[in-house]
Parts: structure tokens; C-alpha cells; sequence
């Protein structure tokens, strides 16, 4: 699809924010349907930059490398979003898009819609309206902020369309549907699942690894399963168990990190996922695979509703309840028809245009007369 650019002669120009590795993965599909109608120009943070895990994810997703990587690096939440915001006010001076499209609740995310509205350029917000209603959690301060600095909403589930009028935010509300609904069924064909009977499992948020009671009451609930858990160890798992001398349940089998391709073939073959991970937990219902979330919380509450998410926070029994419970019947298609990235492109496109021709004069209306 082409947009038309007659006016001023050239594409709108729009400034993608990346910080972590899950924005990776939902930026390749809107960055592949954003070449046929905008320039991009792509930004990674840097933060809890790992060069060797993130270039896998960009290979692997086809996502273009980044136009620039800012270095903020691991570092509290509030220096994180000073220095993020600094260094994105700095180069969006520099690079003058005609719109900053941020995506998902990470530091990156909040710095990148704050620098937009320093500078009065207009936000797109992918990924938003959605609410864990856990104060505690920075996601949830970030996504709250972005949604309130947003000029326009693209919105993954039609609840969270009613979330963002309930809150009464300004901006345009758009239901576009989830981009790694998109990614998913693109690679539906090439993901093979892993045979076995297992429970895959994924520890990574702070609550569940940085407190050794908590940490301790996760492994306990692993080794509930009525099978072999197999557990790909993220780096803070790893350090936190080796700090705490906590050992394994005998059933869990702990493996390095994989590439994101053979996540998604252990997630397809897995009797059950238990997780921490907002991702992880959409993955496993659009592979119609049951999950057990390690949270007593979550914003992909529609997965709990209908019966393929359950919460079970760290309590043993009732981890071990859950992953014995049958698949339901329905799995509606909640997360979108898989077109949902060209239809942010388009919205990327139209806000990027009107942007650039306010700013821009018409030179139609210079020519003399």
C-alpha cells in the first residue's frame, strides 16, 4: 500500500522506540508493513541491553538493526527514564520525525512517550488500554502515563478499548488488533512443535526472583507438575538461585536461554505453560496451549476470563490444580485477525502526514500567482 505524498513531496517520517526484547518481537511486523508507507527510523535504548540476545531476536524476527542505540544500559527505573528521555529529546531534535511510535509498558516505552511530549510531537501508543490494576508494578505506572500522553491508541483487545473511555484519555482509540498475533501466524507453518510431555515454564519477573521466600514457593509449585518442567533459565533466575543456594525440583529441567523460533516450538508442544510473562501468556493462547500464570495479577485478563489463563500467584496447590485442568471447548480470536500491523502502519502513516504538512508549508500555496 502506498500513501499518497503529493503534498509535500516525501513520506512521513516516524520514530520507533525498542528497549527490551519483547519489543522487538511486536516491533518486525509493524516495521515490515511501516516500509511500504512511512521512513523509519528505529531506536533501541539499550536498556538491559544484551547484544548477543538481542541481535538473535532481531535476526530471527527480520527486524531491520537499529538507526541508533542510545547505551542507557541497566540501571534504576528513574535514571532510566532521565537518561532515556535526555537522549531521545537530543536525537528526535536531530532526526525531526513527524510522529514517535512507542510500544508496550518498559522504561524505554514511558521515556520515549515523555520526550514526544516534551517536544510536541505527536504519539502513537501500540499496545495500549491495558491494566493488571497492581499499583506496585512500574509496567503499570508506565502504561498509564503512555496512554495519557498518547494522541492516538492502537488497542490489541476490544476491553481495552472500554478501559481508556472508562479512564476518559484524550487521544484517538483505535482497535487494531495485536502485532504478535500477526508474527504468529506468519510463522504458524514453520514452528514445529516439541514432542514430549512437559510443562515449559518461564521465571523472570522481579517479585518472583529477587525475594528467596518467593523465589523458593515458584520452585515449589514447579515441582507440582505431573511431569518433566522444562525451564529455560533467564540470567536472573540463574544468579538469583546460585546467590540463595536454592536447588531444583528433580522434575525441572533447567536449559540455557533459546532462540525465539524454538521458544515458540516449546511453547506449540507443551502439555501447559506456567509463566510470569505478559507475552508468554498471549503465546500460549494463540497456540491454544493452557497457562499458568506465576502472578496473582495480569493485563491480558481476557485469557483468564475465557478459560485458557489461570492465576495462581505462588500457591502449590493450586499451580498443581491448574495444570491438570482440560483445555476449553472455545478459543475466540480476541488478539485480531493477524492484520493488525498494516493497520497501525496506515494509522502511523495518516497521523504522520497530517503532522508533516502542519509543520511544513504547502507549497502549492507559495507558488506565485
Amino acid at each position: 500500500m502506498a500513501f499518497d505524498t503529493t503534498r509535500s513531496g516525501r513520506r512521513p517520517r516516524v520514530l520507533s522506540v525498542i528497549g527490551a526484547r519483547p519489543e522487538i518481537i511486536q516491533a518486525a511486523p509493524v516495521s515490515a508493513a511501516l516500509a511500504d508507507v512511512a521512513d523509519e527510523i528505529l531506536v533501541h535504548t539499550g536498556q538491559h541491553y544484551d547484544a548477543s540476545m538481542s541481535s538473535e531476536q532481531i535476526h530471527a524476527t527480520r527486524l531491520p538493526e537499529p538507526d541508533h542505540n542510545l547505551g542507557v544500559g541497566s540501571r534504576t527505573r528513574d535514571d532510566q527514564l532521565l537518561i532515556g528521555r535526555l537522549r531521545l529529546v537530543e536525537l528526535m531534535q536531530r532526526e525531526r520525525p513527524d510522529v514517535v511510535l512507542v510500544r508496550g509498558d518498559t522504561n524505554a516505552t514511558l521515556a520515549g512517550a515523555r520526550a514526544a511530549a516534551e517536544l510536541g510531537i505527536p504519539l502513537i501508543h501500540v499496545e495500549a488500554g491495558l491494566r493488571s490494576y497492581r499499583d506496585d508494578m512500574p509496567e503499570e505506572a508506565n502504561r498509564i502515563e503512555t496512554d495519557v500522553l498518547a494522541d492516538l491508541l492502537c488497542v490489541p483487545v476490544a476491553s481495552a478499548c472500554d478501559t481508556l473511555r472508562r479512564e476518559g484519555v484524550g487521544g484517538q482509540i483505535y482497535l487494531t488488533g495485536d502485532p504478535l498475533c500477526d508474527l504468529l501466524q506468519t510463522w504458524r507453518e514453520r514452528i514445529v512443535p516439541e514432542r514430549g510431555d512437559y510443562v515449559l515454564a518461564t521465571v523472570h519477573r522481579n517479585y518472583n526472583t529477587d525475594d528467596p521466600g518467593r523465589l523458593a514457593q515458584v520452585l515449589e509449585c514447579l515441582g507440582r507438575a505431573p511431569c518433566r518442567v522444562v525451564l529455560p533459565a533467564h540470567p536472573r533466575l540463574t544468579s538469583r538461585l546460585d546467590f540463595w543456594n536454592l536447588a531444583l525440583p528433580d522434575n525441572v529441567e533447567a536449559i540455557a536461554p533459546v532462540t525465539y523460533p524454538r521458544m515458540l516450538e516449546l511453547e506449540r508442544g507443551a502439555r501447559a505453560i506456567a509463566t510470569d510473562s505478559g507475552g508468554v501468556q498471549r503465546e500460549a493462547y494463540l497456540w491454544g496451549v493452557p497457562c499458568v500464570t506465576l502472578r496473582e495479577e495480569t493485563e491480558w485478563t481476557d485469557t483468564v476470563e475465557l478459560g485458557w489463563n489461570t492465576l495462581v500467584g505462588v500457591d502449590a496447590d493450586r499451580f498443581a490444580e491448574a495444570v491438570h485442568r482440560p483445555s476449553p471447548l472455545e478459543r475466540p480470536p480476541i488478539f485480531g485477525d493477524g492484520h493488525a500491523a498494516p493497520r497501525i502502519a496506515a494509522l502511523v502513516a495518516k497521523l504522520g502526514a497530517a503532522s508533516r504538512d502542519d509543520r511544513e508549508p504547502d507549497s502549492a500555496a507559495e507558488m506565485p500567482r
